[in-house]
């Protein structure tokens, strides 16, 4: 770990208090993997961590505050969705490979993330605005950079200028997360994970340059 890591109490913790910090959060983290967010408690992650409830008090002062941290972490981690985005084309086959590849970045990216990403969406809808600010900072690492690379296209005549490029980003990423979240009922329907990239990948394409995507 990198900085001061400071207790509840606002003392700096020495080395051996961050690695147990940590391990509290890693804890918590496989807890959430494998349990609803509303049954974890504070004594089963101090138990599973090898330490006591007093002590994860030393550092969190509750386990949504400790929830918050790794939802923290992940927001931060969502700026390599940018990355699928910015700088890359959308003309012909190279514009379909972009679209393939963000949309199997942001599925792969909810997979990893999907524990906390279930608790941030439940503290989103129940209008908890520190959850909300982090499901919109992951949502718009993709969000903006697509509504500039549509805006770059109008600019260049290769889309339809009469669409809000914020308002076509907005949908494509609500579709993106829809899909997303639903990853493990489309197995219910008798649809593999695998196919949502070639199903959601042309639909992007088409709603970035108005066409069909070339094959």
């Amino acid at each position: 770990m990198t900085g001061q890591v400071r207790t509840v109490d606002g003392r700096v913790a020495g080395r051996r208090g961050q690695e147990t910090r940590q391990k509290l959060l890693d804890c918590l983290r496989e807890m959430l993997s494998t349990s609803p967010y509303r049954d974890v408690k504070v004594i089963d992650v101090a138990r599973m961590a090898g330490t006591s409830p007093a002590t994860f008090y030393q550092y969190f002062p509750d386990v949504e505050g400790a929830v918050l941290e790794i939802a923290e972490e992940m927001a931060k981690d969502s700026v390599e969705l940018k990355e699928l985005i910015d700088g890359k084309s959308w003309a012909g086959k190279s514009g379909a490979t972009t679209s393939e590849e963000l949309v199997d970045g942001f599925l792969a990216f909810w997979r990893k993330n999907d524990a906390i990403l279930r608790v941030v969406t439940l503290g989103a809808a129940e209008g908890d605005k520190r959850f909300f600010k982090i499901r919109m900072t992951v949502l718009n690492s993709v969000a903006k950079p697509l509504a500039d690379a549509i805006k770059e296209l109008q600019a260049k005549g290769q889309a339809d200028k009469a669409q809000d490029a914020a308002a076509v980003a907005g949908s494509l990423i609500s579709l993106l997360a829809s899909a997303a979240e639903h990853q493990k009922a489309f197995t219910s329907w008798g649809v593999k994970v695998k196919d949502l990239k070639p199903t959601l990948a042309p639909l992007v394409y088409l709603g970035i340059t108005g066409k069909k995507a070339p094959r």
